[in-house]
């Protein structure tokens, strides 16, 4: 099985979370104005930390990626596959507080 396939899978599995999080918001809209840029600073800032770091855990030898598992795109060390934990941890972070805060009154 490939990383790109597992990324597939964690992708959708938060993608929907959050789809039904919005679906479901009633203050959907006030909520979309507020809520992007703070999700894309966090994006960015994921991606920034997750590069740096695991360039750094690949250089020193703690992980390995086989050959047959990875497209063979690479930022520095890492695999592009490795980005989308980051990102799809956000979306299911996001959706889950969606669902789970207090409605508006």
């Amino acid at each position: 099985m490939s990383y790109l396939l597992i990324d597939f899978v964690f992708l959708a599995v938060a993608g929907a979370v959050l789809a039904l999080a919005l679906v479901r918001a009633p203050d959907r809209a006030r909520l979309m104005r507020r809520w992007w840029p703070p999700v894309l600073a966090s994006a960015v800032v994921l991606m920034a930390l997750t590069i740096v770091f695991d360039n750094a855990m690949i250089a020193a030898g703690l992980m390995t990626y086989a050959r047959h598992t990875v497209t063979g795109a690479r930022v520095g060390l890492v695999p592009v596959e490795d980005l989308a934990y980051p990102i799809a941890g956000l979306l299911l972070v996001s959706g889950l507080w969606v669902l789970l805060r207090r409605r508006p009154t």
